[in-house]
């Protein structure tokens, strides 16, 4: 027994310090925020020495005349209509590859599997010269229109391993009743893909949070940015690096991911767990 004790003493032991090496970058960036420039660089102690909140106050000031809650505006308004887009289109795509029968559907699927593979920068070109052609370029349109067309494979194969999953007997029980494909769609699989859906939008919020190379590529108006290229602009703007206001506004940036996080944690595992076993 005290063994088996001494045991389990030293898994949590090494998984709790693995767990802080981990974390000693973001609680780095936490007390740097409550610094001075000078103290950031310049200190030996990891704790500030006289902790202020006057980057907070500098960062949420913006940058070019722009407060910082317009990029977080920004930021949350493509967020918000990649994730509508990314539930309302790639659901019933998955329902027609799970429940549906049609001509080629394997091949269709295998098709749509292959886009996995394809990295995203060889049809960067030929999509921005498209976008360009639209006038689109310097809108919010290129990141948000391509998800309500079930662009993403990934949420796709979610969803559809998700919906395989699901009992048989209740797509019966639904036609010996008299409803259609539509209606069983709306009423008995919707309903039952919570967690699915609930893992598309946590993982399109993360994604399209934390993005910069696209973004980056189609806004060049400064109000426009997003929070990811707003915190670039504080080592850019005229040569100075504002780096106190730099970390302040990276710790509030980290907030929304968070409390998406623990808020659907619970769904997050589910929706992944239950998507991997049926193959």
């Amino acid at each position: 027994m005290a063994k088996r004790r001494f045991k389990t003493f030293c898994v949590h032991f090494f998984i709790i310090l693995f767990g802080l090496i981990m974390l000693y970058p973001l609680l780095w960036m936490l007390s740097a925020s409550f610094k001075t420039s000078t103290e950031i660089f310049q200190g030996t102690n990891f704790f500030p020495e006289a902790p202020t909140f006057d980057s907070y106050v500098q960062g949420w000031e913006g940058i070019m005349g722009i407060p910082f809650w317009q990029f977080f505006a920004n930021s949350f308004t493509i967020v918000l209509f990649v994730m509508l887009g990314n539930i309302i289109s790639c659901l019933p795509t998955a329902y027609a590859f799970s429940k549906l029968k049609f001509p080629l559907r394997s091949l269709w699927f295998t098709i749509m599997m292959g886009t996995l593979m394809l990295p995203m920068h060889v049809k960067l070109i030929p999509t921005y010269i498209v976008f360009n052609n639209l006038g689109w370029v310097n809108t919010f349109l290129p990141m948000i229109v391509p998800s309500f067309f079930a662009t993403q494979g990934f949420f796709i194969f979610l969803m559809t391993q998700y919906m395989r999953g699901l009992p048989k007997e209740l797509d019966e029980a639904a036609t010996v009743d008299g409803c259609g494909p539509f209606r069983s769609f709306i009423q008995i699989t919707v309903p039952l893909s919570v967690p699915a859906i609930v893992t598309t939008a946590i993982f399109s919020f993360l994604w399209t949070w934390n993005d910069f190379f696209t973004q980056n590529i189609y806004l060049t108006e400064t109000k426009k940015y997003t929070v990811s290229m707003a915190l670039r602009q504080f080592t850019d703007a005229m040569g100075n690096s504002s780096w106190g206001a730099l970390f302040a506004m990276s710790v509030l940036s980290l907030i929304p991911l968070f409390l998406m996080f623990v808020l659907f944690q619970s769904y997050l595992v589910d929706g992944i767990t239950a998507g991997s076993v049926k193959g």
